[in-house]
């Protein structure tokens, strides 16, 4: 049903496969079928994640799991009730994305194109479009060559859900993506073709994501910057949190990002106001305190 109804993705559908194994696992030893589980056999199984130290964003998925199967069983007739009704989902702390700097992608490709031959060409076309277009690293390793757009003003992205979407490349980006494609046959065999934008001579066909992790992280040694604090979802949520600092529509960067709830995007909001709220503490003449006056002595 996810796959042909919702058209999930395979990681999804992975997630969730790996979260309901466990589940059937747990019931298979007090001798339960996973469709015949009570909300009590529900909160102790829910029990022993949270004994296990579970993340609690892992076990709010497993819990979205778990909620969505037994609609499933509820709405083909299978049972009657839904146990998962009255299970409330762990509460989720709000977390910042990390991001850079205008300046800290600028040394980044700085840094790039401080490099020569083809690998520093596809290394700047990589940042480049990560940044320009804020892909994910699985839409960007996966890109088709196709899905540039004849005048090179736009890739045509196929996202999450196998939803497309079109992504706006800068002037830049197209620079960066014309100066790779001329010397792109250097990643592949000699006499063999590839649809893939960044090919590879790997199982694949496609450079990994894996590899472009480890190509960041060597590149932010290259720039001086932490390469803890560098991966390619960060040059992703510094596409839009830099977008919105400088007067972006929201669903406008909901469009690009590709997000289908628009409160995903609003996350960015948050990470503008704080980097005001910083600002503010750092730069107003009033915002720290200042030390007393002296009081003046009294004229003789």
């Amino acid at each position: 049903m996810l796959a042909a109804e919702r058209n999930a993705s395979v990681h999804t559908l992975r997630a969730y496969g790996a979260d309901l194994a466990d589940f059937a696992g747990f019931l298979a030893k007090r001798n339960y079928a996973p469709s015949t589980a009570d909300p009590q056999l529900l909160r102790d199984y829910l029990g022993r994640l949270k004994a296990a130290g579970l993340a609690a964003r892992t076990s709010a998925r497993r819990l979205s799991a778990l909620r969505q199967f037994h609609r499933f069983l509820v709405a083909e007739g299978i049972r009657a009730d839904d146990p998962m009704a009255g299970i409330d989902a762990p509460r989720l702390g709000r977390s910042l994305p990390k991001i850079l700097d205008e300046s800290d992608v600028a040394a980044l490709l700085a840094a790039a194109g401080r490099k020569e031959g083809p690998e520093g060409r596809r290394l700047v076309a990589l940042i480049e479009i990560l940044y320009a277009a804020g892909l994910r690293v699985s839409e960007l390793v996966g890109l088709p060559i196709a899905a540039l757009s004849r005048d090179g003003r736009f890739l045509i992205v196929r996202g999450k859900g196998n939803k497309e979407r079109l992504a706006p490349l800068s002037d830049p980006a197209r620079c960066a993506i014309a100066a790779y494609k001329a010397v792109r046959d250097a990643f592949l065999p000699e006499g063999t073709r590839s649809k893939y934008m960044f090919p590879s001579r790997g199982a694949q066909g496609h450079l990994t994501a894996a590899r472009v992790a480890q190509l960041l992280k060597e590149l932010a040694r290259d720039a001086g910057l932490d390469p803890r604090k560098l991966s390619p979802h960060v040059l992703r949520h510094a596409f839009a949190s830099h977008l919105i600092d400088h007067g972006a529509d929201l669903r406008a960067v909901q469009q690009m990002l590709g997000h289908a709830d628009i409160a995903t995007t609003q996350i960015y909001t948050h990470v503008a106001g704080e980097r005001l709220r910083r600002l503010v503490h750092d730069k107003h003449p009033l915002a720290k305190p200042r030390p007393p006056r002296r009081k003046s002595r009294p004229k003789d």
